[in-house]
């Protein structure tokens, strides 16, 4: 029951009805060539979900969710829902008319007709969807659990875990925030909010990789989602104990806060040290530019890079730590000031691969102590498997889990 007294089916209900109306209406898809610049359309179907190896857009939305079905069969109409609504919100397309006597399908915020704008809608599940709840125990994929504390870490737990994720993506806020809304009211009800981040990502200045909040470069050395053997390898599931995961991913989402006011008092020198990269350039203390491969091996004391640097803990370049590289997809994020008067700002950082201990916390573990953690703090977040991706009109999300 929900808390006014009304059963929660009946908002999934009325929520999926809502869904088969945009179809049934024939509500106004972008056609081909509707669909090139300025309103591109991600497509939604695929054997992956997109937002992943998809470009990353200048916005973002990440949110857990509490699930609050009281069975199966309900949860199971909640994945349609969502389904319907993404398959909807990322083509974009005029809402259907309700009549003057009903309140509107749509909260108007994008005007009549929502734009696709690059949307991406990508759905995960934590561990905690497994209990008991809805006999999905034994479908559980053993290496999916809650996000490990890990030393340096200052976790709040209203801001930890949850049973569902969704990360919305677009070349605009406004886009993002609309999506959000749509999702929350078709679902209203079936699930609740546990935790939202939002994040931006800054345009390159003045060129190749954008900037986090510190000043430096985030993410330079990233896989490239071009290569499809690659993406196999590292991002995409394959051969898990659990046959309904393959081609999903897993996603670690943490907000990590960054004590800006302290590291904006820290020499430029030690600035570079400690990331053990040139702010201006990005390029390694050893090369001249962003995108020179450091050269370890040749300076194995640490004279040009130190050993404590972040970018020589988290990946070694060494062929026992190459098994274990993350594709990275984080965001910049701005919360205004504290109860104390401090800035609330840091990163949202997203990554995707395809085993969480052999790749996300084995580099998490090579980075304890490291110097910068005096300057920052991790402070919530969780572990997700994305699902599979929606391959057609008949399939939905989750179908593998829950049949």
């Amino acid at each position: 029951m929900s808390s006014n007294g009304t059963p929660r089916r009946a908002f999934l209900w009325g929520a999926l009805g809502a869904g088969v109306a945009v179809g049934a209406t024939g509500a106004t898809l972008p056609t081909r060539a509707e669909a090139t610049a300025p309103d591109p359309v991600v497509p939604f179907h695929g054997i992956h979900q997109a937002g992943i190896i998809t470009p990353a857009q200048p916005h973002a939305v990440h949110v857990a969710f509490d699930v609050l079905t009281d069975n199966r069969a309900e949860l199971t109409d909640l994945f349609k829902t969502l389904t319907e609504r993404a398959r909807f919100l990322t083509a974009g397309g005029t809402p259907p008319d309700p009549g003057i006597s009903a309140p509107p399908t749509d909260s108007g915020v994008l005007g009549p007709t929502v734009p696709a704008d690059r949307l991406t809608v990508t759905v995960g599940v934590g561990a905690s969807l497994f209990d008991d709840r809805y006999g999905l125990a034994n479908r559980k994929p053993k290496q999916l659990t809650p996000m490990t504390t890990f030393p340096n870490d200052h976790l709040d737990p209203a801001e930890s875990h949850g049973d569902l994720s969704v990360q919305l993506c677009a070349d605009n806020r406004d886009t993002v925030v609309h999506a959000l809304r749509d999702i929350a009211r078709h679902t209203r009800g079936a699930m609740q909010m546990r935790w939202r981040y939002e994040g931006f990502n800054s345009p390159p200045r003045p060129a190749g990789t954008p900037r986090n909040l510190m000043g430096f470069k985030d993410g330079t050395s990233n896989l490239d989602t071009n290569d499809a053997a690659l993406m196999d390898r590292m991002v995409w599931v394959q051969h898990n104990d659990q046959p309904w995961t393959t081609n999903g991913s897993y996603q670690v989402v943490r907000r990590i806060r960054m004590l800006v006011e302290f590291w904006d008092r820290v020499s430029i020198n030690e600035q570079e040290n400690m990331f053990g990269r040139r702010r201006d350039t990005g390029a390694p203390l050893d090369g001249n530019h962003e995108n020179d491969v450091p050269n370890f091996a040749a300076d194995p004391i640490g004279s040009a890079i130190p050993l404590t640097s972040h970018i020589r803990r988290a990946n070694p370049r060494t062929p026992q730590s190459d098994d274990s590289r993350i594709l990275r997809r984080p965001y910049n994020y701005d919360r205004g000031v504290d109860t104390v008067g401090n800035l609330d700002m840091g990163l949202v950082f997203v990554c995707y691969q395809q085993d969480l201990q052999r790749q996300f916390e084995a580099i998490q573990n090579r980075l304890a102590d490291e110097p910068l953690v005096d300057y920052i703090q991790p402070v919530g977040g969780g572990y997700f498997l994305v699902l599979p991706g929606v391959q057609n009109t008949e399939d939905y999300l989750g179908r593998g889990l829950l049949t």
